[in-house]
């Protein structure tokens, strides 16, 4: 069994002992000690605190004793039932509400759950934010309301059509030219919550034929819901077999996009974001921003455009700060998270999926001819493990030493950069492990690059 308390929130599988797993008793604890934290961030009214979850099996039970215990501290909760991460971020403006919390484990298996907070503006926590929750929590130090000061609860099923509404109301979505274009579409929404949003979006966009395939949501995972390339075969056969202009799969939780092209052949999922930003870019010149373990090809697509591109140490809440630093118009991670600040700050499928199929539209060539027409990099991702008590830090410090007369960028671990390709080294916050990612022009030259980094890192350990 596990529990992992992280600044961004709690998440941990199903069953066994409070504090090693996500009992019944964790979710109340963790659930009180966020609506403390709203209480005092917010004194003097009576907050409202959005709540949506995904489709997992303990989705329900989750939300009851989330729901119970926002209750139980005097706070009201706008309970939207099943809904994505974006719909529910967006849901906590849209309320005016003073916080909200997803309940979702994102990609990860069946048996764990989560429950992931947001701040007032429907965006993940800061961390200091976050080390405030914790700290509430092991302390325990919840003041609970009494009988005539309990919050209510109110429930709002259909915020779906808000967020839909929202999405073809953006700008640079194009729904003439998507309705025109009469574009065949497959779809894998792993029998989570994108079963229900992502048919209705593309509905709403006019597309008349939609291949469903695990679209029930009753979070049943069909495969491994992480949209990876090894874990996507059958929609792949599938777009191949009805001969769809393009496939889109998405995790549970529906906030991360993977492309299919028609020939059944991968997008990439890094470049799910590159292919967005191309566009945005094409009509609204500006910054993007992605993280630090993301492909070059979104910076070379921002310099081809006139822009200028930053990196962000990894994590959402990252690049949204290097974002609005920057005044970027479009970033996001290659993970296939978009986050088009025009919508909201937070990665978004739904806007996704809208944005691409309006570029094909217009561009009114098949997925495959698009995806060639930017940068190609292959990236390789390893990790090496180390013997308890080294010292990582010095090991990375060591790293960044040697190749000093590189281009070094250490705000999250060790980056590298060269003139074609590129190294990033970050350890786990858990355990004795380095994890590696490089990126090059060739499978061969990106292992190589990783090796020889891997190679040092052994000889620096002893």
């Amino acid at each position: 069994m596990t529990l992992i308390k992280s600044i961004s929130g709690i998440r941990g599988t199903i069953g066994g002992q409070s504090g090693d797993a996500l009992t019944p008793m964790d979710v109340v604890k963790f659930s009180s000690a966020y609506g403390t934290w709203i209480k005092g961030a917010f004194p003097g009214i009576k907050p409202k605190v959005v709540v949506g979850r995904d489709a997992r099996i303990s989705g329900e039970m989750v939300s009851r004793l989330v729901t119970g215990a926002l209750i139980g501290l005097g706070i009201d909760v706008i309970d939207l039932g099943l809904m994505t991460t974006p719909g529910t971020e967006l849901a906590v403006t849209h309320f005016n509400a003073q916080g909200g919390i997803i309940i979702t484990a994102s990609h990860n298996p069946r048996q764990w759950n989560a429950l992931k907070l947001l701040n007032s503006l429907g965006e993940f926590l800061s961390a200091a934010d976050g080390e405030m929750i914790l700290d509430i929590a092991a302390k325990e130090a919840f003041d609970h309301a009494e009988v005539d000061q309990l919050g209510t609860l109110t429930e709002e099923p259909g915020f779906l059509d808000v967020h839909i509404k929202h999405v073809l109301d953006l700008e640079l979505v194009d729904v003439e030219a998507i309705k025109k274009a009469d574009f065949k579409v497959a779809i894998d929404c792993v029998n989570s919550v994108g079963g229900i949003a992502i048919p209705a979006l593309l509905k709403a966009l006019g597309v008349k034929e939609v291949i469903e395939l695990y679209c029930t949501p009753n979070g049943q995972f069909p495969h491994n819901p992480e949209p990876l390339p090894e874990h996507l075969t059958e929609i792949s056969d599938l777009v191949r077999k009805e001969k769809a202009d393009v496939g889109f799969v998405v995790d549970p939780d529906v906030d991360r996009l993977a492309i299919i092209n028609e020939d059944g052949s991968m997008f990439g999922e890094e470049y799910t974001l590159v292919a967005v930003a191309d566009y945005i870019l094409s009509r609204t010149p500006g910054n993007t921003v992605s993280n630090l373990s993301s492909t070059r090809a979104l910076r070379d697509v921002t310099v081809r455009r006139g822009g200028s591109y930053a990196a962000a140490a990894v994590g959402e809440v990252n690049v949204v700060t290097k974002m609005k630093e920057t005044n970027a118009v479009i970033g996001g991670e290659g993970n296939g998270g978009v986050i088009y600040p025009a919508s909201h700050c937070g990665r978004d499928a739904l806007v996704g999926i809208a944005l691409f199929l309006t570029h094909l539209a217009h561009e009114g060539i098949s997925c495959s001819a698009l995806r060639s027409r930017y940068p190609s990099y292959i990236m390789s991702k390893n990790k090496i493990e180390l013997t308890p008590g080294i010292d990582v830090d010095a090991i990375l410090s060591k790293v960044r030493d040697y190749y000093s007369k590189e281009k070094v960028n250490d705000i999250d671990g060790v980056k590298i950069d060269f003139s074609d390709s590129w190294v990033h080294l970050r350890k786990s916050n858990t355990e004795p492990i380095i994890r590696i990612y490089s990126e090059a022009p060739s499978r061969e030259a990106a292992e190589e690059l990783a090796g020889n980094v891997m190679k040092l890192i052994r000889e620096f350990a002893g």
